[in-house]
């Protein structure tokens, strides 16, 4: 043995002693994450989507009912879950922060606290992970502070490990995030199947939209088969703990960036050693409980920092509410907050003079759904209800009982049998914001550009984007509806 695999063999052997003198071998640790998906698969009910591998992943151990992502938006949510303590907390509220800092102390990512205690991390495009026919190889991290993958992953292959070496490997799915693969024909059952939510108008294109999407998610199902055979192949299924998340809700207009259930619920399936088949969990649970359960899973300390609780061993966190944020998220400036009790939820806007229809140049190329809303709107196509999602404003606080509204879509804050438990979550969230030291706050982290720097790089991306499609940087609502119409074969 050569003096590098001496001093490899040596270090393991001593960094996952703790673990070792708790018993059995140490686990290891599988994350499989999707990218923008609601709990849209069979065994959550959706019949119209076929989910084999997530369904039996959901048999063979637990499944949570009531998950939920701390951000509606990508690099927040991550940058929550990889930490475990809301991103609110650390200064890494913004969406796409564009000069990211290294993380203030005390704070350390979990594939940090892994690998110094002897655990082999790796970060990975899922296998036959590809974006418009072009191959991914690179896993996604979208971390809202400074990190060098090179530092913080042992590599990209789990199986390079030293033998016996326990290990922690996340396997990110691009599905079933935008742009959706436009399908070359629409099975009709299948189109008539979609149950559209009441606040989304029921007209083909946004129905071939969803389609689209729900076509999506069985790809995030087909990559997930090929992850689970793997770990069996290779012999270390039964003793890995395999998480499937997504870092928060579906793609749609009501859904990604917003504080709703649509935006913030997600599918959550855990697998493993301890776990109990066909079980299911109903209380709540933040995606920053995933890595204090790891760690005291693998016998290491939970640090105090962490707000996350652990849900996997000793005695289930019984917790009335859990928090939500919102803050800025790429052009779109905002600050709304959540608090997501059993039966209820809570929504504070602070920037009550913007609409739901805040200008994002993401979502303005992405999401047909935008420029539909407002063209059906000024035909007088929406439905009263469909209209009040467009409004110029929000009220301060919206209130929604999700005992009689399970889908959050119906504002009750104005009615008088729920002032008692509005008063009440409006309390927790006050002390949430102060004890917690929400530095959204106040605003932007100084280090970043200012806003109307950031609008005006944003809408150059715009403008770069519809010139290509339609050979005019501004097109108007109705010319952008029309390439959408077309794009979907209407």
């Amino acid at each position: 043995m050569n003096r590098k695999k001496l001093l490899t063999a040596l270090w393991l052997a001593f960094a996952i002693l703790p673990s070792i003198a708790q018993g059995a071998l140490p686990p290891n640790f599988v994350w499989i994450i999707a990218d923008d998906m609601s709990p849209d698969t069979g065994a959550y009910g959706l019949q119209q989507v076929s989910t084999p591998h997530l369904d039996r992943l959901a048999d063979e151990g637990c499944r949570y009912t009531r998950a939920y992502a701390t951000a509606p938006v990508c690099s927040a949510s991550r940058s929550a879950f990889i930490l475990g303590c809301y991103q609110t907390t650390t200064g890494l509220h913004p969406h796409d922060t564009e000069n990211p800092q290294p993380l203030p102390a005390p704070y350390q990512h979990l594939p940090g606290l892994l690998r110094r205690a002897g655990w082999f991390v790796t970060n990975a495009a899922a296998p036959g992970s590809e974006r418009g026919g072009r191959i991914i190889t690179k896993g996604k991290t979208h971390y809202n502070f400074a990190h060098d993958a090179r530092e913080m992953f042992d590599g990209d292959d789990w199986r390079k490990r030293s033998p016996g070496q326990p290990f922690f490997a996340q396997m990110q799915i691009t599905e079933p995030h935008r742009p959706f693969p436009i399908p070359t024909s629409f099975d009709e059952d299948k189109l008539r199947a979609i149950d559209l939510p009441p606040n989304y108008p029921d007209v083909p294109l946004m129905r071939r939209d969803w389609y689209a999407y729900q076509r999506s998610v069985e790809v995030v199902d087909q990559r997930v088969g090929v992850i689970l055979d793997e770990l069996k192949a290779e012999g270390v299924l039964d003793n890995t703990v395999v998480m499937f998340f997504a870092d928060h809700g579906r793609p749609m207009p009501w859904g990604k960036q917003w504080l709703s259930v649509e935006g913030l619920q997600v599918p959550l399936l855990i697998r493993g050693p301890g776990i109990v088949p066909k079980s299911i969990e109903d209380r709540l649970v933040s995606l920053i409980d995933l890595a204090p359960s790891m760690l005291q899973i693998a016998g290491l300390p939970v640090p105090q920092w962490m707000e996350g609780r652990p849900i996997l061993e000793g005695e289930f966190p019984e917790r009335s509410v859990l928090f939500a944020a919102r803050d800025r998220c790429g052009d779109a400036m905002d600050r709304i907050r959540a608090v997501i009790g059993r039966d209820s939820w809570l929504v504070q806007n602070f920037h009550t003079d913007l609409s739901r229809l805040n200008w994002s140049g993401y979502k303005e190329s992405s999401y047909p759904g935008m420029p539909l809303l407002r063209v059906m709107q000024g035909a007088g196509g929406l439905d009263t209800f469909q209209s009040r999602w467009l409004a110029p404003a929000r009220p301060p606080i919206e209130f929604y009982d999700l005992k009689t509204d399970p889908q959050g879509l119906h504002d009750a804050s104005q009615h008088p049998e729920h002032q008692a438990t509005i008063a009440s979550m409006r309390r927790l969230l006050d002390s949430w914001i102060h004890t917690s030291n929400d530095q959204g706050a106040a605003g932007d982290p100084a280090t970043e550009p200012s806003l109307e720097q950031i609008q005006k790089d944003k809408l150059t991306d715009y403008q770069r984007t519809w010139k290509t499609r339609l050979q005019k940087p501004e097109p108007t609502d109705g010319e952008r509806l029309a390439w959408w119409m077309e794009s979907y074969g209407l």
